[in-house]
């Protein structure tokens, strides 16, 4: 059964009834797989129990918040020490989270999107002023990448990163308040959106075709280096102001000037085709319209693991509008081009859902200080949320007040 089907209907449709106590069912079947690496019983009963405390506390779901629902004063204390203490691996759960996404919900690719969570206080890990790139500007938080499982019906994440300033992953001081490991190192967006992926696909055996990579002004040649290396094709999202220039060996006959994407786009309009593709729920796309244009990035050259196979910028124009809703850059120039735009827009389910199920099961909600404290937490809030997206929404209605509408916002 393909139950992933179940939360979300397509547009104009109506979700299926679902019997009462789903929620607590899907709950318990997850615990038997997701939760099955920890190695003892008490961890796997407290992993059950976080986990229906997220989808079931109101509020923000806090550490006590959490321990309030699930079993009020005597549970406090056992509550911190399973997420900030207790010695378990969270990336053994999330490859058996992983490996439950593929078997109940068929998702089609690998989605990374940014998530950044404002934060008053410079005490919790990864705190710090820093410029964010897809939002272009600087802010006062935490900043982490996600890779999300995507499909028509349902995105969940499976894996996490924190990005590490500097004035983190070199003070030790901070390092050693926050029990950041040794062998963490500082990383940069780039190196941090590029490992969330591949781990999955590399270390946990995730069947992924391509990777979509939908955020903002990550230095191109930097990801393109890390997927290269790994042998993994790649979709990225780019800015209209990103610099590029037209690849002359493979367009032979173009000046190679630096031109920025929009622009590039607009001035080469015979390269405009009609493209015949699906949304998400299967049903045709009238009037889209493609470009696709080879291109090398302007500032940094990239050395090519595969110097054939071409960089290609893809301008897609959903409907009648005028100017590309998105534009992306892609190696992937042996898959057909309908495929890689369909692929794409499950970025937009990931953004979907963030509101209605992750920010309600807590993902963004940890407060604790220490660096496996925020790695548990999120981990937990992933598998709360896989929860939600199987009961479906008549069993996990909203538990809090309107927040940010989507993961790439702040």
């Amino acid at each position: 059964m393909h139950v992933g089907q179940r939360y979300r209907a397509a547009p104009g449709g109506e979700n299926p009834s679902i019997g009462p106590g789903e929620l607590e069912a899907w709950v318990a079947e997850l615990g038997d797989s997701v939760f099955a690496p920890l190695g003892r019983r008490d961890q796997r009963l407290q992993a059950e129990r976080y986990t229906r405390g997220l989808l079931t506390a109101t509020g923000r779901k806090t550490l006590r918040n959490i321990a309030d629902q699930v079993g009020g004063e005597a549970a406090r204390q056992s509550t911190h020490h399973f997420i900030s203490g207790s010695p378990w691996e969270w990336t053994e759960v999330r490859r058996a989270l992983a490996a439950a996404v593929e078997r109940l919900t068929g998702p089609r690719t690998l989605v990374v999107l940014p998530t950044v969570v404002p934060r008053v206080g410079t005490l919790s890990v990864g705190v710090e002023k820093q410029f964010v790139p897809h939002l272009g500007q600087t802010v006062v938080g935490q900043q982490a990448y996600g890779a999300w499982l995507a499909s028509a019906d349902a995105a969940v994440p499976v894996n996490w990163r924190l990005v590490l300033p500097p004035s983190w992953s070199k003070d030790t001081l901070r390092r050693r308040m926050a029990s950041i490991p040794e062998e963490i190192g500082p990383e940069t967006p780039e190196e941090c959106a590029s490992a969330v992926a591949l781990e999955p696909v590399r270390d946990w055996g995730v069947s992924c075709g391509l990777v979509v990579l939908d955020s903002e002004g990550l230095d191109i040649g930097g990801c393109l280096r890390h997927f290269d290396r790994a042998g993994m094709p790649l979709v990225m999202r780019v800015s209209p102001s990103t610099p590029l220039r037209i690849d002359c060996k493979t367009l032979q006959g173009y000046g190679d000037r630096e031109i920025q994407a929009e622009q590039l786009v607009e001035s080469m309009k015979r390269m405009r085709r009609p493209l015949e593709c699906q949304d998400p729920w299967g049903r045709p796309v009238q009037d889209a319209v493609a470009a696709v244009i080879p291109v090398v990035p302007a500032q940094t050259p990239v050395p090519r693991r595969d110097p054939d196979r071409p960089l290609l910028l893809v301008a897609h124009w959903p409907g009648r509008e005028r100017r590309p809703a998105k534009l992306w850059l892609t190696t992937a120039s042996d898959l057909p081009l309908a495929t890689v735009v369909e692929l794409t827009e499950l970025a937009d389910v990931v953004t979907r859902d963030f509101l209605p199920i992750a920010e309600n099961v807590g993902l963004r909600d940890f407060g604790g200080r220490s660096f496996q404290g925020w790695h548990r937490h999120i981990t937990m809030a992933s598998v709360a949320h896989l929860a939600a997206v199987l009961a479906g929404p008549e069993n996990f209605p909203a538990t809090r007040t309107a927040g940010p509408a989507a993961a790439r916002t702040g």
